[in-house]
């Protein structure tokens, strides 16, 4: 091949690598708007494919092609998975999926969720909770975009490379941890909380860096978690060891500038329709995935009602700093709202 064959060969392979998600009918007419959609995993990642794409191709459809959401998964449109938000925010991007939890401090509110033994087991539960609290007393936290749902995933699992069964086993493990708070609750549980994104995992663990690593069922085929750690544990009975919330947030100019019409077809798939949608698939792979893992030779222990009390018992301290530095809004009463909200949902 040529110098100058070869590079316009690589100029094409970089233009395809940095082309966004294309719904299959979006060169079938001229939409009114085209709205890009950013995020931080890969276009085979459960989120993508089962939750954020069929969403953009609900949308488009429902506009009747006067909509088309293009979307750019792997941080296509640069910056990094903490920078999301602010995307959405300043117009860089059209709408985006993100964990609040990547800015630890900046949305002290939504973290109460992500308190340890706090969640539901189930998604569709923790989903509605975080919704509803959202509507009711979080509007405020996330007042520079506009947020089209928010919700939180099933129960964290632990996966590791030794046998967890016990809270004594967790003693010494390195483990990755996604949120500040369950990095917390792993020290208070006798095991090192690792901060990192979830996209190196795979590396880390192939390298010994950590031993282990707390993710939902959804993402363990996702980053090969279970050709490294080849034992889970998991909680029998609610509540779970932790969640994470995300958010999928659009940026306030674009959609106050979207026509009436276009804007009701937005506010049809926001809020609780869409936090349940998305909870329904985290829910649905829990399962699937699971079933897989086991049928693979890989060992899932789950912890009893008797062995958890103690757990939560060692991470009441960290509940009870969240309680401390919350005081200025009213932490106390959030929690217990929070709670009222997944008993609600979980008994439903």
């Amino acid at each position: 091949m040529s110098r100058y064959s070869r590079r316009r060969f690589l100029a094409s392979a970089g233009a395809v690598l940095a082309a966004p998600a294309l719904s299959p009918v979006a060169g079938a007419q001229t939409p009114a708007v085209v709205l890009k959609l950013h995020h931080f995993l890969a276009p085979t990642a459960n989120a993508h494919v089962r939750f954020l794409s069929p969403w953009a191709r609900k949308v488009e459809k429902e506009s009747g092609g006067r909509i088309r959401i293009d979307l750019f998964p792997n941080m296509q449109l640069g910056g990094t998975a903490a920078q999301l938000y602010d995307q959405a925010r300043d117009g860089l991007a059209d709408i985006v999926w993100t964990l609040p939890g990547l800015t630890p401090g900046r949305f002290p509110r939504v973290e109460v969720f992500e308190l340890p033994f706090v969640a539901n087991k189930h998604a569709v539960a923790n989903a509605q909770a975080v919704q509803a609290l959202y509507e009711a007393q979080l509007r405020d936290e996330f007042s520079e975009v506009h947020p089209i749902c928010l919700w939180a995933h099933d129960q964290g699992v632990i996966h590791s490379t030794k046998p967890v069964g016990s809270m004594g086993d967790m003693k010494g493990l390195r483990l990755r941890a996604p949120t500040r708070l369950s990095a917390e609750a792993l020290k208070a549980l006798g095991a090192n909380g690792i901060a990192m994104p979830v996209t190196q995992v795979t590396d880390a663990l192939s390298l010994k860096v950590i031993d282990g690593c707390l993710v939902p069922w959804e993402v363990v085929p996702v980053i090969k978690v279970d050709d490294f750690a080849k034992f889970h544990a998991e909680f029998a009975t609610s509540p779970a060891l932790y969640t994470a919330t995300f958010v999928l947030a659009m940026n306030r100019k674009k959609y106050g500038a979207l026509p009436q019409d276009l804007r009701a077809v937005i506010d049809r798939n926001s809020g609780q329709p869409a936090a349940q949608a998305a909870g329904r698939v985290w829910d649905d792979l829990a399962v699937t995935v699971a079933d897989a893992v086991k049928s693979r030779g890989n060992t899932i222990t789950q912890i009893d009602r008797a062995e958890a009390e103690r757990w939560q018992k060692a991470t009441q301290p960290v509940i009870d700093a969240w309680l401390k530095a919350s005081e200025k809004f009213g932490g106390e009463k959030l929690l217990a709202d929070a709670k009222g909200l997944l008993a609600k949902y979980g008994d439903a």
